[in-house]
């Protein structure tokens, strides 16, 4: 997988490129990161890339031209990319689309700043907007990696387990309860199923206690679970 980020500000991707599960994957050539800063396609000697908005009001609204620019430079190198615009007005970013997303080859991460991109830009130029939640946050940067780590962790080789795909959303249930060393700490104790050593039991168990999680803290998404 190949991730081109379009952005005023590259150095924030250091946070996931040099620690953790996205750093390994970036070692081992399994995930590429590509940043483009988007003043480099500025036309003017100051290397604005935005201007005041028609018809007035706060804030400034990124420039159509640098932006398609920059696109036309990536396509170059990667025609089948797809270009996801984050933003708080996009199709929320669930288990599915990140499963969809990660079967492409290469994906173009538009992030956006002060009052947002020309509307022309998302009309002709995206082919996906995606949001990460109803909250607004000051840039497109942190979705960006939110959506890089959720999308990298379903490639194959990754992670260093499959189990750990069986996480949250993955069949639209939450996950079941972990537990670890000690057995007892505070009177509080190990359920005596994960004890047992019988596979089928703690299967059955950690289902159970999946649905019931779900039941209680998302019963939003329990009946999809249902029909699938």
């Amino acid at each position: 997988m190949k991730f081109d980020i379009i952005t005023l500000f590259p150095e924030m991707f250091s946070a996931i490129k040099e620690e953790g599960v996205i750093s390994r994957a970036l070692k081992n050539s399994i995930i590429s990161i590509r940043e483009w800063q988007l003043r480099d396609y500025s036309s003017n000697k100051y290397k604005n890339v935005d201007d005041k908005p028609y018809g007035g009001g706060a804030g400034m609204v990124m420039q159509v031209k640098p932006i398609r620019d920059c696109l036309a430079k990536i396509k170059e190198l990667e025609p089948e990319t797809k270009v996801i615009y984050l933003s708080p007005q996009g199709e929320p970013l669930n288990q599915k689309l990140v499963e969809k997303f990660s079967e492409f080859e290469s994906l173009t991460l538009l992030c956006g700043r002060y009052e947002g991109i020309d509307e022309r830009v998302i009309q002709n130029d995206i082919d996906y907007e995606v949001s990460i939640g109803d909250y607004v946050i000051s840039g497109g940067e942190l979705a960006s990696m939110v959506l890089i780590d959720a999308v990298s962790r379903r490639i194959d080789n990754v992670l260093g387990n499959k189990d750990s795909l069986n996480d949250s959303f993955a069949v639209n249930l939450l996950d079941h309860p972990h537990y670890t060393r000690p057995e007892s700490i505070d009177g509080e104790s190990v359920p005596e199923v994960l004890l047992s050593g019988n596979q089928s039991k703690i299967d059955a168990w950690r289902r159970d206690q999946a649905i019931k999680k779900t039941k209680l803290k998302r019963p939003d998404i329990l009946s999809s679970y249902f029909l699938d």
